[in-house]
């Protein structure tokens, strides 16, 4: 049976001429030791439950601490993995630039040395027409001349070898003084 405060104030104990019955005095203490025993130990065992539920609580609110430095922690990473990946992106597409354009100057130097092998190519081309007109001319002028008397011809022919010869040599040499110009 359960004893409640208002069940210790309204109870009346049977009085006898010397005062009240003991035993009924004493059976009623003995109930309300028995009850208060029993909410002692459910306090007890309240108590223990909450410390055990605060204890819970807070290493529960530690690991949510310890979690959210974990989230910003790792956030921070990945804001940095990003950073840096774009930074190394940036070096990458700036190397991949730079070399883009060095290969493009080094064709267009090679245009340029072609272009100028091609020119020297058409100078030397002019000059081996020129050198080689000059000595066809010259043998149709020595051809023209065997045409002449034999006689004449042994008179000129020392002479006229002479200015061919000349006139090949001047030929050949000028073209090439043109492309040291």
């Amino acid at each position: 049976m359960s004893i409640t405060p208002i069940d210790i104030q309204q109870h009346r104990f049977k009085t006898r001429p010397f005062g009240y019955d003991k035993a009924s005095v004493d059976c009623f203490l003995e109930q309300v030791a028995d009850e208060l025993e029993r909410f002692h130990l459910e306090s007890q065992k309240l108590k223990e439950d909450l410390s055990r539920t605060r204890s819970v609580l807070d290493e529960m609110k530690d690991r949510e601490v310890t979690l959210k430095e974990a989230l910003l922690t790792t956030q921070r990473m990945t804001d940095e993995l990003k950073a840096n990946a774009r930074k190394e992106a940036e070096i990458v597409i700036a190397e991949a630039e730079l070399q883009g354009e060095k290969i493009v100057q080094e064709a267009q130097g090679r245009h340029r040395d072609l272009l100028a092998e091609i020119q020297d190519l058409r100078r030397q081309k002019v000059s081996f027409e020129a050198g080689l007109r000059a000595v066809v001319e010259s043998h149709l002028r020595l051809l023209e001349l065997n045409t002449l008397p034999i006689q004449e011809q042994g008179r000129f022919q020392p002479v006229m070898m002479e200015i061919l010869e000349e006139d090949v040599l001047a030929r050949m040499s000028s073209p090439e003084e043109e492309d040291a110009g």
